[in-house]
């Protein structure tokens, strides 16, 4: 409306002259009819109008953000709030984040981003572009942690009944980190609300933490008590135990057997947590051991170049990824998949050349084994830096290896997690190629007896190579996976050559369910000693609880049968 102008006169230009026309048509029935558009056109223009002036009064509220101190500040924040408009969480975020400014010569208030020497402004309430601004023009206006604080906790009220689910349990999640009494009146609106369970459950525990910060009689903080001791998580700890140091009599009786009950969850959990990083090193061990169980157990060689098979496995998924990336990158998320079939041909060639050039002249003597694969070892990364570079070289993670959930007090990683299931599917695989294959029937009885074998026309020179080459493939898979987890370097297979040798002592000799129980087995042992004795020194208490026990079973846990292993 124009200056002077009143809500009548716009009602009589605008509205009137229609109302008019439809009466001259004459008849009771268009009487009638002009009488339901009358109240029809009032309403609209009624509701046009108060819309008008809501926003015109919301815009007013915003504007005032430029005026007075933090104190003042904090005032206008709870008015913005006290409107439940929607529209003034983006205003709120802007502020909290410091994206907030006045214009100096009108006190307008935009979101303001810089772009090169300029401002570019948006409007706080519609979000539209409006210009630029210079530096002088423009004035930021300033929060400490208090108002950063008070932003969050306003953001939560204003959230708290969006259509989306996940923005309610966010809002909640804000309230119940800010512990703002104030914000108790609006999750008792929000809570009756409230369908989704979850949501919730999430709208409780944070108007708990808000009661146990409120002036509210002890019923009401004994029942955000319990309500807290059901969420048993750190965080309700730390809430119950800072209680605990205000609270009197009985609500304080109730916060220390809470505290009690939830110290004893966690300690529970922990230990879950603990023995699920175990399984996940051990199996990341059992990917690097297995196929050194397999040559070691069937030729005894000492091969050193075997953490070299890994690390071809790894630089070979990068170069997959890196091909997709460049002509395919619809295919990325597969490229674990294709890089696997690769990584094993390609580690597999690998062993066999290096056991058909020079391993087979070094039967018999381990020593010269020994050196002549640790020289095999190091003209591997040696290789490798001169094509790849030294650095380290990235390889993604596809989505479905992407992100974590939670398990009661638990995190999985879903990386990890695949892996133990690769781990195990790899472990049965190979062990349906060993028990129920002529391969496989060929490779247990050279293990076994290899004169016996040879005897038997069965060419133990050839089975020498293919169960190497065999190996090194599994060592090219395991490679594959690590490459997830794991800086894909030229020193990459190092890091796991010594852990494999003592999973393979520890569990057996060419045992493979030796070879899986041991890795798991050191794998959990690990991460126990972690916490009192660091990561070094708990592989050094490993290798010597490995040393002791070899003295008690030289051939492991699992020692392999027969007249020539025994002999």
């Amino acid at each position: 409306m124009r200056s002077g102008e009143t809500f009548d006169d716009k009602f009589i230009q605008v509205r009137l002259p229609t109302l008019t026309r439809l009466f001259k048509a004459g008849g009771p029935m268009s009487l009638l009819k002009s009488i339901l558009v009358f109240f029809c056109l009032f309403a609209g223009l009624t509701g046009q109008a108060f819309a008008q002036a809501d926003a015109e009064s919301l815009r007013n509220l915003v504007n005032e953000l430029a005026k007075g101190k933090y104190a003042e500040t904090e005032q206008q924040i709870e008015a913005l709030v006290a409107t439940g408009n929607p529209a003034a969480a983006p205003v709120l975020k802007a502020l909290g984040v410091g994206n907030l400014y006045f214009r100096k010569s009108d006190n307008a208030v935009f979101i303001a981003r810089k772009s090169g020497k300029t401002f570019v402004l948006t409007d706080p309430l519609t979000l539209e572009p409006t210009g630029e601004a210079g530096k002088r023009e423009i004035k930021k206006i300033k929060v400490n942690n208090k108002l950063r604080r008070v932003v969050r906790a306003a953001l939560g009220s204003l959230t708290l009944q969006a259509p989306d689910p996940e923005v309610r349990r966010s809002a909640a999640s804000a309230i119940f980190k800010a512990k703002d009494p104030d914000s108790i009146p609006a999750l008792n609106v929000a809570i009756a609300a409230e369908t989704d369970d979850g949501v919730l459950k999430v709208m409780e525990q944070a108007r708990a933490a808000a009661v146990l910060n409120s002036d509210l009689d002890a019923s009401d903080k004994l029942a955000a008590v319990a309500t807290l001791s059901e969420m048993g998580n750190r965080d309700a700890l730390s809430l119950l135990i800072g209680l605990q140091s205000t609270a009197e009599g009985d609500l304080r009786d109730a916060a220390v057997s809470a505290a009690a009950k939830i110290e004893k969850s966690i300690a529970a959990w922990d230990t879950a947590q603990n023995v699920w990083y175990g399984l996940s090193l051990g199996s990341v061990l059992l990917l690097a051991a297995i196929g050194l169980a397999i040559t070691f157990g069937v030729m005894g060689v000492i091969n050193m170049a075997h953490g070299e098979m890994v690390m071809i496995g790894a630089y070979t998924t990068f170069v997959v990824q890196e091909l997709i990336r460049t002509s395919a990158p619809g295919l990325f998320e597969y490229s674990l998949l294709i890089a696997l079939p690769l990584a094993f041909l390609t580690s597999g060639v690998i062993g066999i050349g290096i056991e058909r050039g020079v391993i087979r002249w070094l039967y018999g003597r381990p020593l010269e084994t020994l050196l002549a694969t640790w020289g095999i070892s190091l003209i591997l990364q040696q290789a490798v830096r001169s094509l790849f570079g030294p650095t380290n070289r990235e390889v993604g993670n596809p989505d479905w290896m992407s992100g974590a959930f939670e398990l009661g007090q638990m995190t999985i990683t879903y990386n990890r997690m695949w892996i133990i299931v690769f781990a195990l599917v790899v472990f049965a695989a190979l062990m349906l190629v060993l028990k129920k294959t002529p391969f496989g029937l060929y490779t247990r009885a050279v293990t076994q007896n290899r004169r016996m074998a040879a005897s038997m026309g069965i060419r133990t020179p050839w089975i020498d190579a293919l169960t190497f080459g065999l190996g090194s493939g599994i060592a090219g898979v395991a490679g594959v996976a690590l490459s997830q987890i794991d800086n894909v370097s030229p020193n990459l297979g190092q890091g796991y050559i010594i852990d494999s040798f003592m999973v393979v002592v520890f569990g057996g000799v060419g045992n493979l369910w030796g070879t899986l129980v041991g890795a798991m087995t050191l794998g959990v042992v690990n991460k126990f000693l972690e916490p009192y004795a660091g990561a070094v020194l708990g592989k050094i208490f490993v290798l010597v609880f490995i040393i002791l026990f070899i003295q008690k079973r030289p051939r492991g846990l699992f020692a392999l049968k027969g007249r020539a292993v025994e002999a």
